[in-house]
């Protein structure tokens, strides 16, 4: 099989702010995998944590290196394939677009979309949040209202662990409550609280109808979540503490569910393999994005229907979305019938 390698650069209409720093743009990357005249396509963009970080270039130096060694196997040899990736040690994200790549070569080798495949309903899938980043009370009042001006929002996600401490952080999500009274809330600290204000918000939150919290403590102490959990009367989701599903089992005596992304996981094959464990340790399940695309969001689509929660609407905040794929209908993002991914290049794409 050939193996393709092109970047993109893609814009967000307006800037993230969470704990860790401000995005505006990224430079993510399109993996094609051509076989039998049928290009497989998959996304990888960066993120970091803490001291992990994945660079565009750090996957693109991977990337490149890999390529010749898959040219010899099929895409159906997707078990090897993931065997050889792992031996190089080739970053997860990178991993993840090789892996969408595949999928997506299979659904469109066998003409069927991938949630069909895998027999999926996507009836059961549940709506996306959408993300308030950190902001003054007024800004995120606006972003709130621009949100809402957008598309019919079911849930929103906002971003605390200001580093101006949580006095900041109350006050601009008492902002986005009075802005949006009738729709529920979740929040994310992305790591930015201490122990001591993780608990004192989590009572707050709890008197204000939050339904969870997700990554109130920094990847690293995680021994202090037994603590957390024995006095947060909220259930308490992780995300950057969980890469894979060898993640969970340590993890699952102190948190109620996990945020699954393609780019920590690895990909789709992961991912699956992260639902069924979490499930097994009676945990609910969320599917979030980093700086996404159309093109990773709908891959993650496609295994919607397993999520209890969804936050994929980072594609919804680029003005300049190379890819088409899954629709937002009734605030859900729904695949649509084309196979593989049913991804395309949008109209807009050079």
């Amino acid at each position: 099989m050939k193996i393709l390698v092109n970047l993109f650069t893609v814009n967000k209409r307006f800037p993230l702010t969470i704990s860790r720093g401000t995005t505006a743009q990224t430079t993510n990357i399109c993996v094609k995998i051509i076989e039998n005249d049928i290009e497989g396509w998959g996304e990888a963009s960066p993120f970091g944590v803490g001291n992990h970080r994945q660079t565009t270039d750090i996957m693109t130096t991977a990337l490149q290196k890999i390529a010749p060694v898959l040219e010899s196997f099929h895409p159906w040899q997707r078990q090897e394939i993931e065997a050889v990736l792992r031996q190089y040690q080739i970053p997860s994200a990178a991993r993840a677009a090789l892996d969408m790549a595949l999928y997506d070569w299979m659904g469109k080798s066998v003409g069927l979309p991938l949630w069909q495949l895998w027999g999926l309903d996507r009836n059961a899938i549940a709506p996306t949040s959408v993300t308030i980043g950190i902001n003054t009370p007024a800004g995120a009042a606006t972003r709130t209202r621009d949100w809402l001006e957008y598309m019919d929002v079911r849930l929103l996600k906002v971003k605390l662990g200001s580093t101006e401490g949580i006095e900041a952080d109350r006050k601009m999500l008492l902002a986005v409550r009075d802005t949006a009274p009738e729709i529920d809330l979740f929040v994310d600290a992305n790591g930015g609280w201490s122990l001591a204000d993780a608990i004192a918000m989590s009572l707050w939150l709890a008197d204000l109808g939050i339904q969870y919290i997700e990554q109130p403590l920094p990847r690293g102490q995680e021994t202090h979540l037994a603590t957390l959990k024995e006095h947060s009367p909220l259930p308490i989701f992780v995300d950057e503490s969980c890469f894979t599903s060898a993640d969970i089992p340590q993890l699952a005596d102190y948190v109620d569910g996990v945020n699954i992304k393609l780019m920590k996981s690895g990909g789709l094959s992961e991912a699956l393999r992260m639902v069924h464990t979490a499930k097994a340790h009676d945990l609910k399940v969320m599917f979030g994005c980093y700086s996404d695309s159309s093109l990773a969001n709908t891959a993650a689509a496609q295994l919607a229907p397993l999520a209890d929660y969804l936050d994929l609407d980072s594609h919804l905040n680029l003005i300049d979305d190379p890819f088409s794929g899954a629709s937002v209908k009734a605030g859900r993002v729904l695949p649509n019938d084309l196979p593989g991914l049913g991804v395309q290049y949008s109209a807009s794409a050079p």
